[in-house]
């Protein structure tokens, strides 16, 4: 089944040269011009795979629908790219941190974006097969890796795309010290010299859904996290 996008975009012209080039990749497309008119479309069945955000609506900001989109349980896994012309760095780490998965600025390549879909859409959802082989369990926590799933004590846990790509790297390298920079830069492809809460906002998020595996991951005063290198007992 062809996946569906909803593109939160004010301006037609655009609207249409953007359903045009997802369609012509093979998905459906949908689309809002306002954020109130994309929220109420996320009241209705069938929900989108991905939401393309922009900033600038004429009614709530495209952050403010982001952070609406992650506060509710039933569209808090849509991944979201947010495409904008507002490209300054302290501009992409709020979107990072409202809970954007990808962050496109205008004028971009149309090539470039339907790439960008794909690989949010590919790291969101996991193979049809039998994903037993790509599990790894650390003490309560259980993560399938290939299949981009997690379970503590058994019960599942809903991560959106960036918040298991945060999970997935710290594990790699647990009992290693990840500075936020190092973070920002592998984690959100972000190279930049600001001041930022992008990584503690996000590590907030993941300590809270992890529950009690939440303390895997240790907090280094003045450097950054560290996921522990075997589980404590919790």
């Amino acid at each position: 089944m062809s996946k569906l996008i909803l593109i939160v975009e004010d301006e037609p012209d655009l609207v249409e040269n953007l359903e045009y080039n997802l369609r012509r990749e093979g998905f459906e497309a949908d689309a809002a011009l306002s954020g109130q008119q994309a929220l109420a479309r996320l009241k209705e069945r069938p929900l989108p795979d991905l939401i393309v955000l922009d900033l600038m609506l004429p009614d709530l900001s495209g952050f403010e629908v982001c952070r609406r989109v992650r506060a509710d349980e039933t569209t808090r896994h849509i991944p979201i790219l947010m495409l904008t012309a507002r490209g300054e760095d302290h501009e992409r780490v709020q979107g990072f941190e409202a809970g954007a998965d990808d962050y496109v600025v205008k004028p971009f390549n149309v090539r470039e974006l339907m790439l960008r879909v794909r690989a949010v859409l590919r790291r969101s959802e996991g193979p049809e097969e039998d994903p037993a082989p790509g599990q790894v369990s650390f003490g309560r926590l259980r993560v399938d890796f290939p299949a981009v799933r997690v379970w503590v004590d058994e019960e599942p846990i809903v991560l959106t795309a960036l918040e298991f790509r945060l999970l997935e790297t710290l594990f790699s390298r647990r009992g290693r010290a990840q500075s936020r920079e190092v973070l920002l830069s592998d984690v959100w492809d972000i190279q930049a010299d600001v001041m930022t809460r992008t990584v503690d906002t996000h590590i907030k998020r993941l300590r809270e859904k992890l529950g009690p595996c939440g303390a895997y991951i240790e907090t280094l005063r003045g450097i950054g996290y560290r996921f522990c290198a075997t589980p404590p007992d919790l």
